[in-house]
């Protein structure tokens, strides 16, 4: 607060700094007449510049100076992202019993009962700060700094357990979940241009499926708690368990073998090409069910029912659990540290793993559609012819046979017979064929954030698969 004093003459304090009070005098010359009625002064007048350092209030002897200036409340984007109330609970206690003001008048708090731990679905995000099961799983899978522990406590709390989104993991599980299959489907298909759909399927669930997933989590150490709840130690794995004798409806019971063909798998199903568990929404593997009374065409507003408090969560099995959290991982890795670290924990955690991709294939006529993509191809029609055997007469002969195009070996097997080495034969040049893998690969995703020194390279795409 600043003060002048230009019209009068003040000397200055013997202690200047009595209340943190400073003078300032600077030579002024000021005109009309002094003080005591005489005529025009000639001499210069010392005007002082009152500065102080607290506010000067009217304060009342009877009680303490109320605290009449207030922060500014917090934006949304200054705000931690943390478990938070809508109303603020009352402060006043017996160490602090000065009431707040605000333009002088004061505020009126409005007052809230503290929640319990044991009456919240999950643990309090600030109880993730002193949680050692958190710091170690962080410290293990060597997370960056930059990713918070809160959104690693988040990551495991799943729908089951606090249907609420907002502090569940479920838009970080749809994020993940979308990652996983982008970059496993472009690593198969650019290395393996000509693998069928359903062995792209069988090897993107061999990666990122339910089961791979739950391997995975279990391989981090992640423990599951045995009920969710407030009072649960942050770095446990919460959802709510399946009751004894429950049985898991299979999505195959509602459609049964009416849409099993290889085009409603790519149009219909998820990426493995499985059938979509539960009720397919924008808060999709949420678990939610829907109550008897509502409409049939209202359900696909899901939103609205998600985020009510009509919607109960049911039991998932822990195989689900593991793999929700592992996806949510993903997607929080994705938003808070960018896609070069998430590209590098993939390839670190999952393309790391071996995966005999050739051990997939099973074909059914394995000679008829290599004769077809023969023609296709402009080939000459395939032949089969004896390489060697052994022990003909013998109670295990051996035969080894080879499949001819022109003068190409297509493909070469063993078997106890010679229709058994023939087919085999032709199962290993359908492989062949099918498991060609350039030498050079560019990936999609390395040209997001690559320099400028970066050369793109088109990767070869094929007619397709043959079907017979």
């Amino acid at each position: 607060m600043i003060v002048d004093f230009l019209d009068v003459g003040v000397e200055p304090p013997s202690n200047p700094h009595v209340l943190g009070i400073s003078f300032s005098i600077a030579s002024r010359p000021l005109t009309g007449y002094r003080a005591d009625g005489v005529g025009p002064p000639d001499l210069f007048m010392k005007p002082i510049r009152l500065r102080t350092q607290v506010p000067l209030y009217l304060r009342s002897p009877s009680r303490a100076h109320p605290h009449f200036l207030r922060s500014h409340p917090p934006t949304p984007f200054s705000l931690p992202q943390c478990r938070r109330y809508s109303a603020y609970a009352a402060q006043e206690s017996a160490s602090n019993p000065h009431p707040s003001f605000e333009d002088g008048q004061p505020i009126d708090r409005p007052r809230t009962r503290r929640w319990k731990d044991e009456e919240l679905p999950s643990p309090l995000v600030q109880r993730s700060l002193s949680s050692p099961k958190l710091s170690a799983l962080h410290a293990r899978l060597s997370l960056p700094s930059r990713f918070p522990i809160q959104t690693l406590a988040r990551a495991l709390v799943t729908p089951s357990a606090d249907p609420n989104p907002q502090f569940n993991n479920a838009a970080l599980e749809t994020l993940g979940s979308d990652l996983l299959g982008y970059y496993t489907s472009e690593y198969l298909l650019c290395h393996y241009p000509r693998i069928p759909i359903a062995i792209l399927f069988a090897a993107q669930s061999a990666y990122v499926g339910s089961t791979a997933l739950a391997t995975i989590a279990k391989e981090w150490g992640v423990e599951t708690a045995a009920h969710p709840g407030g009072e649960v130690d942050p770095g446990l794995l919460q959802h709510l368990k399946l009751a004894s004798g429950e049985e898991v409806a299979s999505p195959e019971e509602a459609w049964g073998n009416r849409r099993r063909t290889l085009s409603s798998r790519v149009l219909y199903d998820d990426q493995f090409g499985d059938l979509h568990k539960g009720v397919t929404t924008p808060f999709s593997n949420t678990n939610f069910k829907f109550p008897k009374d509502v409409p049939r065409e209202t359900i696909s507003n899901a939103e609205d029912h998600a985020t009510g408090a009509e919607a109960e969560p049911v039991g998932i099995p822990v195989e689900d659990a593991y793999k929700s959290f592992v996806r949510a991982l993903i997607g929080a890795l994705y938003l808070h540290c960018g896609p070069i670290a998430t590209k590098r924990f993939f390839q670190a955690h999952f393309l790391s793993r071996r995966l005999d991709v050739a051990s997939l294939f099973q074909f059914r006529h394995p000679q008829r559609e290599l004769a077809i993509l023969c023609g296709r191809e402009g080939f000459e029609a395939p032949v089969a012819r004896l390489i060697s055997e052994t022990g003909r007469l013998s109670r295990h002969p051996v035969y080894v046979v080879g499949v001819y195009s022109g003068k190409d070996k297509l493909g070469e097997a063993a078997g106890a017979s010679l229709m058994e080495a023939r087919v085999r034969a032709a199962a290993a040049a359908l492989k062949s064929w099918y498991l060609y893998s350039p030498l050079e690969v560019t990936l999609p995703s390395e040209t997001e954030h690559a320099g400028e020194g970066f050369k793109w390279s088109p990767n070869m795409v094929d007619y397709g698969e043959v079907f017979v």
